[in-house]
């Protein structure tokens, strides 16, 4: 292969080789570009089999970018790999909360989690209808107990944290909530996930928002 191809050759490619290699599957098109760029950024064909998306996810969380729902990440390398060029033309705003001092704070003061405080604070602001959890079971966890105890309802969560201890069971509870208090998700099964396939995934719904 040329070293002299451009980027957006490479990405072609790239998806080329993808749906090569993953052969028949039973995802539809909408959902496959969310797959797809997951197996892309993680070269993960794990992805293909473990993602799950509530049966309205693509399309909800389209519109919900579409209507400028503000986005809240649990992690700077999550928020730094969303396209701020595919955010622009929806006015969409994106934001951390981990590193904000008033957060920082008030998690030492509780003995909690900085990522769970951050989710307990960014729920509290009406504008913040995306969460994107790539890397905290804890921020996921909160998350759903703001959706069970305090009547959240979150235009999408996009919940892939990584990781050994609550990763996985995070990620069923998640499941569990949403058939309890319905809303859309994406998510995986187990304890594969990250930042980078959180973002990857944003970055798929914002193409589609593109048209």
């Amino acid at each position: 292969m040329s070293v002299h191809l451009r980027p957006e050759e490479i990405e072609a490619e790239s998806f080329r080789m993808i749906d090569e290699e993953a052969g028949p599957h039973s995802w539809p098109p909408a959902e496959w570009q969310i797959v797809r760029r997951a197996i892309h950024t993680s070269a993960d064909f794990d992805y293909s089999r473990t993602m799950l998306m509530s049966p309205d996810a693509v399309k909800r969380g389209v519109a919900a970018l579409q209507a400028g729902h503000a986005i809240v990440t649990d992690t700077t390398m999550a928020l730094s790999g969303i396209s701020r060029l595919r955010l622009d033309p929806f006015g969409i705003s994106a934001k951390c909360l981990v590193a904000d001092p008033v957060v920082a704070k008030a998690a030492e003061k509780l003995g909690v989690t900085r990522s769970l405080m951050a989710m307990r604070s960014a729920a509290a602001d009406p504008q913040n209808g995306i969460f994107v959890i790539g890397n905290a079971p804890t921020a996921l966890f909160e998350l759903l107990r703001l959706v069970r105890e305090e009547g959240l309802k979150p235009a999408l969560v996009v919940g892939l944290p990584v990781g050994f201890v609550g990763a996985a069971e995070s990620k069923e509870e998640l499941v569990r909530t949403a058939e309890q208090f319905p809303f859309p998700y994406i998510t995986n099964r187990g304890r594969k996930g990250g930042s980078n396939v959180a973002a990857a995934v944003v970055n798929a719904l914002l193409i589609l928002a593109n048209g």
